[in-house]
């Protein structure tokens, strides 16, 4: 078998893989699938055994750039039905993954690893502005209220304020998509 035991495992309990590239489908009251559509291979070319029925990656993503595994986990439950979540942990690999994925959405913590989300954030504004990517929607997530200031300096398109509100990110994220 070409998946290891705790890779399956995480796929077949609804989670994304670590390779990021499939998850498990979706099954309706019936236990019959949601989707048959063919499945995105593993990084090594191979798609592995499959042990159940899969369902494609979305094709929406939603880029999220925390070192934070408690926020990737709620932003991902908020978000993860509707797109695929595609995390970096560092600020400084933002730019690089909006190149690489072509996000819908941009989703950035104000503090993480070498380069905060507010510096990040500026640099993807920047290069806009010299029309090497395409504007890009970007939320933030401020650790206090006294942040505002900072994520309306770094022309942030709409920010919330940690704890994360599922209601509220899901609300925020369609709003600045609508606004697209």
């Amino acid at each position: 078998m070409s998946l290891d035991g705790d890779l399956q495992h995480r796929c077949l309990l609804n989670r994304p893989c670590p390779c990021g590239r499939i998850r498990p489908m979706n099954v309706d009251a019936r236990g019959g699938a949601v989707s048959t559509a063919p499945l995105r291979g593993l990084p090594n070319g191979s798609v592995g055994e499959r042990t159940g029925t899969l369902r494609p990656v979305s094709a929406s993503i939603v880029l999220l750039a925390t070192d934070a595994d408690h926020v990737y986990d709620e932003v991902d439950a908020v978000l993860g039905g509707d797109h695929e979540v595609v995390r970096v942990h560092a600020g400084a690999e933002v730019l690089a993954a909006v190149r690489d994925h072509d996000p819908v959405l941009v989703v950035l913590d104000l503090q993480i690893g070498n380069m905060g989300g507010m510096a990040a954030c500026l640099d993807l504004r920047l290069e806009e502005r010299a029309e090497r990517i395409p504007p890009q929607r970007v939320v933030m997530l401020l650790d206090r209220d006294a942040d505002e200031f900072l994520a309306k300096r770094a022309e942030a398109d709409a920010w919330i304020v940690k704890p994360i509100d599922a209601l509220l990110l899901r609300r925020t994220a369609r709003d600045v998509l609508a606004d697209a």
